[in-house]
């Protein structure tokens, strides 16, 4: 059989997801799935991402010439957002609009704690360059000459820069002067990066557009270096360049990947929220709420029909991104965040993580600082952590010694320290899954929750017993389903494009819509078409986004934002007229999704017990029973609830 990668017989799929405590990677070959957890590199991502690939090659037996493709999902952007760690970045605006990232909307940080500040913003002042420009929502009002566009230029190279974020008014409607200003950067800065608000984010609001592409012209650099190492990396293994995981929940290609890197800060997360959409997806469950813990973080998510929810925009570390993704709530608690004591002598967990190195104290690697995974070795729960090749146990000295030095502090003893290290934390993760569910109208006791991630299953029923939830999948591969989920999601384009206009004027709307399709059906040709707009009652501050098949009559858009506003407030207005906000289109082809068997093949086990899974460990607590899945997976049930066993 041919082992060339354009064998449709036979290809070989790797996917790797980077996260803050391990890089996993699976591996698809001949209907079985492999499956490795490695250390993650923190000085260099790169280096870990090979190391994970070389294992599960390893591990499948394969050869390096036999793998079709590479997806990646990485929290290269995240990281880099918390961390600060971003290319020196001009931002270039319109006279007088040079503050919009100081100002921000004139709101405070807190409502009620005074002192609370907003983070600084990405682009200092000192970096901010205005250009002798305006443009209206019908073009030029002070025209853009070439002296001028040849001041800001040089400017900006006397700036030393690494990129340029270029942000006009009025440029979702004309572009042309981003593009003049972004042409004599090219010739005065040769090699710097320009990031055009008028291709990061074509919409109104003047502060989110400036800041989500000042992120996307500080992080792209950074990005585009990373990635191109990885591909001259997997190119000298005789590897295929890696496809990038987006935070919308598909994929691109690594070269569309480094001209927009913002398009990506959520990639991990939302790589585990695919793979959990196929699990709810198999079970018909009609919501489910998604629920990945890894070593540093926990990322939530709400699936309703097998669908997750898609947002507008988040915030990262004070940050706003308004862009098409996934609606993920993250939250600083993993198995590696590090319990202490506050000044007032209350136990806190996060957001502070002890990482791979040196990680947990029970890892053996130096760390001394209580964690949860220590915790949990304390209480007993687990006893082993997967290493490249082996199975290396936990050493519960060493766990305990680093929790009593945190209950001295605290006056408590060994255990009741752990249970409250454990109950801390399972708050901190269960105000995050109200939170995308009960502020999205779903009541989380009537879902299912999915858990995976390394620790996810360890603390899955604890969550569920605070949220009134009595039922938990844990899925085949918990551990690394992130990784599985790059292999599982396909290929997806978002565009948007503010326009304005009333809901009567129909033909304006398909004018305006026309553009979005061609460069949709261009982008990706053959994949289904996705036409939503953001609408709203003339008036009205904010807008809601609904599905809209731009080929019916905008009747039906009345009809459905009418149903959409109703069930969001509890009332729409039959008569009052309706605009048009923002127009979007998404352009999608399907991944190739492996076929799972959920029935049941293990007699009831009931708690308390722990069961090893693929990369993390199930713990079924008092008054909750687990049932093993011919897939591998587990279904466990919260005893005397009215949820029975349905297999």
């Amino acid at each position: 059989m041919s082992t060339d990668r354009t064998d449709p017989v036979m290809p070989i799929a790797v996917g790797v997801d980077v996260g803050g405590t391990f890089t996993d990677a699976t591996l698809v070959h001949a209907g079985r799935i492999y499956t490795v957890k490695v250390p993650t590199t923190r000085e260099d991502h790169g280096r870990g991402v090979m190391d994970a690939v070389g294992a599960v090659i390893g591990a499948a037996g394969v050869g390096a010439h036999q793998v079709a493709r590479i997806a990646h999902g990485m929290t290269v952007g995240t990281n880099a957002l918390l961390e600060g760690t971003l290319a020196r970045t001009a931002l270039v605006a319109t006279r007088g609009f040079g503050d919009v990232l100081e100002l921000r909307r004139q709101d405070r940080a807190d409502l009620y704690r005074l002192s609370a500040a907003h983070p600084a913003p990405v682009v200092p002042h000192s970096l901010v360059v205005e250009a002798v420009e305006r443009c209206g929502p019908d073009g030029p009002i002070v025209a853009l000459d070439p002296e001028e566009a040849q001041r800001v230029a040089d400017a900006v190279r006397a700036l030393g820069v690494e990129a340029v974020a270029i942000c006009l008014l009025f440029s979702f409607r004309y572009p042309r002067h981003e593009q003049d200003l972004a042409a004599a950067l090219a010739t005065a800065v040769p090699g710097v990066h320009v990031s055009l608000s008028s291709q990061v984010l074509a919409e109104i609001r003047e502060y989110e557009r400036a800041a989500t592409t000042a992120v996307d012209a500080a992080l792209t650099p950074l990005l585009g270096s990373y990635l191109a190492r990885l591909a001259e990396r997997t190119g000298a293994a005789g590897l295929p360049a890696p496809e990038v995981m987006q935070s919308n929940g598909g994929l691109i290609d690594l070269v569309t990947a480094t001209r927009h890197a913002s398009r990506t800060v959520l990639s991990g997360p939302a790589a585990g929220v695919i793979g959990a959409a196929l699990w709810a997806r198999a079970e018909r469950i009609a919501h489910a709420l998604s629920f990945d813990m890894g070593g540093t973080s926990c990322d939530v998510a709400l699936i309703s029909q097998g669908e997750p929810g898609r947002s507008a925009g988040t915030q990262i570390n004070g940050h706003p991104l308004h862009l098409p993704m996934l609606d993920i709530q993250t939250v600083s608690a993993g198995g590696g965040s590090i319990a202490w004591a506050d000044s007032g002598g209350a136990l806190r967990v996060g957001p502070q993580s002890a990482g791979a190195r040196p990680g947990p104290a029970a890892y053996g690697h130096g760390g001394t600082a209580p964690t949860v995974t220590d915790a949990q070795v304390v209480l007993g729960r687990v006893g082993s952590v997967g290493t490249p090749g082996r199975e290396t146990p936990l050493d519960a000295e060493l766990a305990a010694r680093a929790v009593d030095g945190l209950a001295g502090r605290l006056g408590l003893g060994r255990a009741p320290c752990a249970e409250g290290i454990i109950r801390v934390a399972n708050h901190e993760m269960a105000r995050a899954l109200r939170i995308v569910s009960v502020e999205r109208g779903v009541h989380p006791a009537g879902a299912t929750l999915v858990a995976f991630g390394g620790a996810g299953p360890l603390h899955a029923c604890e969550v569920a017993d605070l949220l009134g939830i009595g039922r938990v999948i844990a899925p085949a591969c918990a551990g690394v389903l992130a990784a599985l989920g790059t292999l599982i999601a396909g290929e997806r384009r978002d565009w948007v494009q503010t326009v304005l206009l009333g809901l009567i004027d129909s033909a304006g709307l398909a004018a305006a819509l026309a553009p979005l399709l061609e460069r949709a059906s261009a982008a990706l040709p053959g994949a289904s078409i996705e036409v939503s707009a953001d609408c709203r009652f003339v008036g009205q501050a904010h807008a809601l986004t609904v599905a809209w098949p731009g080929h019916v009559d905008a009747s039906v858009l009345a009809t459905a934002f009418r149903d959409a506003h109703t069930a969001r407030y509890g009332d729409a207005d039959a008569r009052a007229p309706i605009e048009v906000v923002s127009l979007r289109v998404a352009a999608a082809r399907p991944g190739a999704v492996p076929e799972i068997d959920t029935g049941a093949v293990g007699a009831p086990i009931a708690g308390p017990t722990a069961i090893d899974m693929a990369g993390a460990t199930l713990w079924v607590p008092d008054d909750w029973t687990s049932r093993a899945c011919a897939d591998d997976s587990y279904d466990i049930r919260r005893d005397g609830t009215a949820a029975a066993w349905t297999r």
